[in-house]
């Protein structure tokens, strides 16, 4: 189960930690976008709903789902600690750090640093 709520009136589809997992991007489509598509600018699903690959972008299903968010003009944020993917990987903390800057994905600790961040002069706050 997922709900929309309203952080500085912009839409957010969050995703409940329990749902189906991700593991590639036709579940993204059915699980995160095509749930969004009607109601949401941006889509926050837990960091655990990601299969794992998601965070080894060599496997490149990062970039395969992100590229279906910017074709759909949705947002993604990665909510939770993503602490051990970051530690294993030399590039994601590249990607996240470069992420963080722009408007489109976003990988925030929790839902108060996203309302935050949607605020008007929104922190910008890295994390991860």
């Amino acid at each position: 189960m997922s709900d929309v709520f309203e952080y500085h009136g912009v839409p957010v589809l969050v995703c409940d930690a329990d749902g189906a997992t991700i593991a590639d991007v036709q579940d993204a489509l059915d699980h995160l976008i095509g749930a969004a598509f009607a109601c949401a600018e941006v889509v926050a699903v837990p960091s655990g709903r990601l299969d794992d690959r998601f965070f080894d972008l060599s496997s490149g299903l990062a970039g395969a789902i992100l590229q279906k968010f910017a074709n759909y003009r949705l947002r993604l944020v990665v909510l939770g600690d993503i602490g051990h993917h970051l530690s294993a990987s030399s590039a994601l903390p590249d990607l996240v750090r470069e992420a963080n800057r722009g408007r489109d994905i976003w990988f925030m600790p929790d839902l108060d640093a996203l309302a935050d961040r949607l605020a008007p002069n929104g922190t910008r706050r890295p994390s991860g």
